[in-house]
């Protein structure tokens, strides 16, 4: 997948029942310790801030940068930026993971169907993907909140078991990095990157240079480091170690033992595995009969005993469910109980409601959290201090429209091209329908509409044999015949349209699969 690690911050103090404690003054030239930076660092199994306090990334991945729509998802109804932060931030975490493509860094336009009058705030309409990075991460900073890069893949078409393609040299890889970190030089919002997204397949950690993972980590940590010696440098695992046995995508770190990332800069390396329930795959541990007490044996001897041993730093970079079977449930309290014991970081894969096996933080709307997993990460979610600089008032635009929209190890929604839509004609509008993004389970859509006489109300309907609901809607309001038809009708700021006058609305659908130019029925 592509996803996230919890922990916790750590703090000392003194409680003495029935005494009251008076605080001294302070000795002569004595001065308090000044305000952490933001940037962070490691000693042994710990990871420190600027004054060397024990800090733990508390993590939630934001994904959608790395698909052909080059942009974090939800946006394309009334969600903003900052909706989606301060929501993360409520929910008691400290930081965001960015995954991205090399291919939507390289992008000159945003593909997808971003709502820029929501977002108008960001004036991010005509702007590239990269600085609508810039303003993920300013209004990140803005929030309270830190930023992990994660290089999830290098096309935005599908993820890559190495760290390269044809298409997508080492040197670009390469380049990539060095130009984010120079990029973000300055601002320790941005606190790590996350070199490759689960190698996997032929990956090895040590062996012939096309496929050792482990000498890659160590060319790309050393120029990431050289453009920004300040950033932590997040390695994630291999698929099949050198012991014989397999694991998640990016979840195999045994080899770190005898081969260790060793880079020119020291205290930077955090090893980062990832870890999914049974749902995602029938892994054998699962069906072992001391199941699910066998699994901290199976983490210690994949992952944790990196941290255990003060190797390094582990930073659990993805985990998630849908918190549906009794297997689940087991394997999720779990994790947390070790996430919580060990101190451990974390990313949790995702905050995106439409994350196809293990559904999101929020529900369909891109807001209402989803209580029961909150409830169940609270044990490691409790108290989250962070080493960036304090919040600043973040801009909150006022909205006409309304929306959002909804991987497995790192499956992420993909949009499917479709032939290009021709307009319809029928009663007082127009109207052409356009797939904006789809994935198993789901889809959006926005329909384009002009009008061509003055009207108090116009619909559209099309036949999906697929549909089971409209999860949300902008512009319209929507009814629908399950596994039959979608009927829309014009509301809110779109219930009038004018002749010539042109409208944007759309919808997130729940169904199987989306349909390819269906026939428009206008009114």
């Amino acid at each position: 997948m592509t996803a996230a690690l919890l922990g916790f911050a750590m703090a000392a103090g003194l409680a003495l029942t029935g005494v009251a404690m008076v605080t001294p003054p302070p000795a002569v030239g004595a001065t308090s310790a000044p305000a952490p930076t933001g940037w962070l660092h490691t000693s042994g199994g710990a990871i420190l801030d600027s004054n060397n306090a024990p800090h733990t990334i508390k993590a939630a991945s934001w994904f959608g940068m790395e698909t052909p729509d080059c942009m974090p998802h939800g946006l394309w109804g009334t969600l903003t930026i900052d909706d989606a932060l301060a929501n993360i931030k409520s929910m008691g975490f400290n930081t965001v993971r960015l995954p991205f493509s090399n291919e939507c860094l390289a992008a000159t336009t945003i593909k997808g169907n971003l709502n820029y009058w929501a977002n108008r705030a960001y004036a991010l309409e005509g702007k590239t993907p990269l600085v609508l990075m810039d303003t993920v991460i300013a209004r990140a900073k803005a929030n309270g909140l830190q930023v992990i890069l994660d290089r999830h893949r290098p096309s935005s078409a599908d993820q890559s078991p190495l760290w390269y393609t044809s298409a997508y040299p080492e040197s670009k890889w390469i380049a990539d990095w060095k130009m984010l970190a120079a990029r973000y030089r300055n601002d320790p919002t941005v606190i790590g990157a996350d070199l490759h997204n689960e190698p996997a397949g032929a990956a090895t950690w040590g062996g012939a240079a096309a496929t050792d993972w482990q000498a890659a980590a160590t060319r790309g940590g050393n120029a990431v480091l050289a453009a920004n010696p300040n950033l932590l440098i997040i390695v994630e695992g291999i698929e099949n170690q050198g012991n014989g046995t397999s694991t998640w995508w990016g979840g195999g770190l045994a080899d770190v033992k005898n081969k260790p990332v060793t880079l020119a800069t020291p205290n930077r390396v955090v090893y980062s595995p990832h870890d999914y329930p049974a749902s995602l795959y029938a892994q054998k541990w699962f069906s072992d009969a001391t199941y699910p007490n066998n699994l901290p044996a199976v983490w210690d001897a994949n992952w944790g005993y990196i941290q255990k041993q003060g190797i390094a730093p582990v930073l659990l970079g993805e985990f998630g469910t849908a918190l549906q079977t009794t297997s689940d449930k087991q394997w999720m309290e779990k994790i947390v109980s070790y996430l919580g014991t060990n101190s451990m970081s974390f990313a949790y894969w995702s905050f995106n409601p439409n994350s196809g096996i293990t559904g999101g933080l929020v529900q369909a709307d891109w807001r209402t959290p989803e209580a029961a997993k909150l409830a169940a990460l609270a044990p490691i979610l409790k108290g989250t201090p962070t080493a960036s600089p304090s919040p600043s008032a973040s801009p909150t635009p006022t909205v006409a429209p309304s929306s959002s929209a909804t991987p497995s190890p790192t499956a992420t929604p993909t949009p499917s091209p479709s032939p290009s839509p021709v307009p319809t004609s029928g009663g007082s509008i127009s109207a052409v329908w356009k797939l904006g993004s789809s994935w198993t389970g789901g889809y959006v859509a926005n329909i384009e509409v002009t009008g061509l006489r003055a009207a108090p109300g116009w619909s559209v309907s099309w036949p999906d044999p697929n549909v089971t609901r409209v999860a949300n809607s902008w512009g319209i309001n929507c009814t629908v015949v399950p596994k039959v038809s979608v009927t829309c009708t014009g509301s809110d700021w779109a219930t009038k349209i004018s002749a010539g006058q042109k409208l944007s609305v759309g919808l997130q659908v729940d169904s199987l699969k989306a349909p390819v130019n269906p026939v428009l029925t206008l009114k």
